[in-house]
């Protein structure tokens, strides 16, 4: 027994340093340590000792590569050719097929109205969305079939008849808990229209409205025909590709004539010297205004798209030097240190723009060390105001039930996270460190 002890003195003489085991001692050292147990109530107060505000992304990552420009502008528009005046000839009628037009579609370019009843209550509710009626509020809808409407958002109308929009708002608006009573109705028809030219008072373009557009109407609109025989005057309807004609004199006595119904796009003109070629050319020349209006929104569209292509490219490069900056540790960042029987001893990047927690930092790192680890002594090192006063805020996790208090413990840059070891680890490292010194020993005194 004796020659046992001796050889124990020996071994320990000969390790030359012992195990010395990582600890925290509270009010020890340079620094003074207050050791908190951590609570749903001490919690609240480890989150609000110091604020952080996480790192932001480059603005790279938040832009789009879609800039809100508009198209280029379509150019001087094709002068009306003039050709000589040919012998009369004549006239056959040849007119447009009846067609039955539904109810009116809403589309680009119409101004939408929404008004409300009188009354503080639906205005109150509406937050000033929405106008009373002696203050209403129009809405453009845009090239996409939308309205945009202040704290709601875009709604879809396009194509849509008025009752269809009514209940698209509607329904926008219950979404944002608005529940007013309100009525759609278009202050500005400007997506259906129908032209006029030629032998009238006043060319003009005629927007359709709710109700049908009769021909009558429609040349009443213009200030009427200007002839002095209606005999050798005709009115020719464009439409869909096809020429239609209507001598003037069987207009005036046909109230069926008179009734007939123009569509959208009808490209009207009227012809006192029955020149045909005139005509065809009135209407070759709004087939080429729209060929034009056609082909600059198909150049604008491409020179958009190559901008966009051109941005995304930009913003994607943006994005991979950041990275590859990033992968380099040349872009400054925060950190918490994780140490003692963790997984992995590692430091961990804290991330950006949203805050981190002691669960993230344990399971990045491999969580407590299943052997050797003790989820007991799991412990938050922070110098919150740099005077040399830490805190070290314990948790004990041997009880399950507070690890969901590491799911809310918000964690600072420069944080020390430390898992003490096991009792049993600690003896285990010493008799480890021991072993081989005393074998050592053994054989030494053995041989001597």
């Amino acid at each position: 027994m004796r020659r046992f002890a001796v050889l124990f003195f020996l071994s320990l003489s000969a390790c030359g340093v012992a195990y010395i085991p990582a600890e925290i001692r509270q009010g020890e050292g340079d620094a003074a340590v207050q050791v908190v147990p951590l609570t749903s109530v001490s919690l609240l107060d480890a989150n609000r000792g110091s604020r952080y505000v996480p790192r932001q992304l480059p603005s790279a990552f938040d832009a789009t590569a879609g800039m809100g420009q508009g198209l280029r502008g379509l150019g001087a528009l094709p002068e009306a050719p003039v050709q000589a005046e040919l012998r009369p000839a004549p006239l056959q009628l040849r007119t447009p097929p009846n067609v039955t037009r539904g109810p009116y579609q809403i589309g680009v370019g119409d101004v939408l109205v929404l008004a409300t009843p009188a009354g503080g209550n639906s205005v109150e509710e509406l937050s000033g969305l929405l106008a009373s009626q002696n203050r209403r509020q129009g809405y453009t809808v845009q090239d996409d079939g939308s309205i945009t409407i202040p704290d709601v958002g875009r709604v879809q109308v396009g194509g849509a008849t008025l009752s269809a929009a009514e209940d698209a708002i509607f329904s926008k608006l219950i979404e944002n808990q608005i529940d007013p009573s309100f009525s759609v109705e278009i202050s500005e028809f400007n997506s259906q229209r129908v032209s006029i030219g030629g032998a009238v008072r006043d060319p003009a373009v005629i927007p359709i409205r709710l109700g049908p557009v009769y021909l009558n109407e429609a040349l009443a609109a213009v200030g009427g025909v200007e002839t002095a025989d209606p005999e050798f005057a005709s009115v020719r309807i464009y439409r869909g590709g096809e020429l239609y004609q209507i001598p003037l004199d069987q207009l005036n006595n046909n109230s069926q004539l008179q009734r007939l119904e123009l569509l959208d796009g009808d490209s009207v003109f009227v012809d006192t010297q029955f020149r045909l070629d005139r005509a065809e050319a009135y209407f070759e020349q709004q087939i080429r205004v729209a060929e034009l209006r056609r082909s600059a929104r198909t150049d604008a569209l491409n020179e958009l798209s190559a901008e966009i292509a051109i941005r995304r490219d930009q913003l994607a490069e943006e994005r991979s030097n950041f990275r590859d900056r990033l992968e380099i540790e040349a872009v400054e960042r925060d950190y918490v240190y994780m140490t003692g029987e963790v997984g992995e001893q590692i430091r961990f990047a804290m991330p950006f723009e949203r805050q981190s927690t002691l669960a993230d930092a344990l399971f990045e790192a491999g969580g407590v060390a299943e052997s050797t680890g003790n989820p007991g002594q799991i412990y938050v090192l922070r110098d919150a105001n740099n005077n040399g006063q830490v805190t070290a805020w314990h948790l004990d996790g041997s009880n399950v039930v507070n690890m969901v208090l590491a799911t809310r413990f918000e964690l600072r840059p420069n944080d020390v996270v430390f898992v003490a070891e096991q009792p049993v680890t600690r003896w285990n490292r010493v008799v480890q460190q021991m072993v081989p010194s005393l074998i050592l020993s053994g054989v030494n005194a053995a041989t001597n």
